[in-house]
């Protein structure tokens, strides 16, 4: 890779966004941030190395308008992070209309538009790395209904890119993470569950590996970054 491959993060100004664009920074990775415009949005586009691109990442319009923005930066994709997402608790019975489709087009729609987007992009380039995030609860487990069948729709789609992209040498893989210690997160969580949760800097440093030349040989793949929790 050269100094100007660029990693598009998706939802970047999240908790755990924050920190994986860190982890990219941090191994001289140059990053551009997408997600909602706001002020948390433009502090990560002031810093050295990072480009905001404010986008609606469950729009596909809005998407690939975004990626052509970002066509027009001194950096170069070299691989995607799709980080967005929503979470939304629920039983079976509490499962309405607008709440499934909110979490489809947050959950599956945002990485669906973003692997869409850089994918012609990275096969222009020789090749690259997408990862999504999943979840626990994706594959296993209790969980609120709607938002386990998103997130399972992400792991189907993470696997059936993998095998559609590969002959344009692009690796596809996901990561599945369960409860994530968030400041937001810990106004909820009980001290044990505190004590279990998975710093998000340990979910970004998987996340910097797989999207890395050292995970070549891996692409289809659902990767547990739940720890105990």
């Amino acid at each position: 890779m050269d100094d100007e491959a660029a990693v598009v993060v998706t939802g970047a100004a999240g908790a755990l966004g924050e920190a994986v664009v860190a982890a990219f920074l941090a191994g001289g990775r140059p990053v551009i941030a997408m997600g909602h415009a706001g002020a948390r949005l433009d502090e990560l586009g002031a810093q050295d190395g990072v480009h905001s691109v404010p986008a609606d990442l469950a729009s596909r319009d809005d998407v690939h308008a975004a990626f052509a923005t970002a066509d027009a930066l001194p950096v170069t994709p070299s691989a995607l992070v799709a980080l967005a997402g929503a979470f939304t608790p629920g039983k079976l019975a509490d499962v309405d209309e607008k709440g499934l489709d909110g979490l489809w087009r947050s959950n599956l729609g945002s990485a669906l538009w973003a692997a869409q987007a850089i994918a012609p992009r990275l096969a222009a380039r020789g090749g690259g790395s997408i990862v999504t995030v999943g979840s626990k609860t994706a594959v296993q487990g209790k969980a609120p209904v709607a938002h386990a069948a998103s997130k399972a729709a992400v792991v189907r789609l993470t696997q059936v890119l993998a095998d559609e992209l590969r002959q344009d040498r692009i690796r596809v893989n996901a990561v599945l993470p369960s409860v994530i210690d968030t400041p937001a997160n810990r106004s909820w969580m009980s001290a044990d569950l505190a004590a279990r949760a998975v710093a998000p800097a340990a979910i970004a440093k998987v996340i910097a590996f797989l999207s890395g030349p050292d995970a070549a040989p891996i692409s289809g793949a659902a990767i547990p970054v739940y720890g105990d929790a």
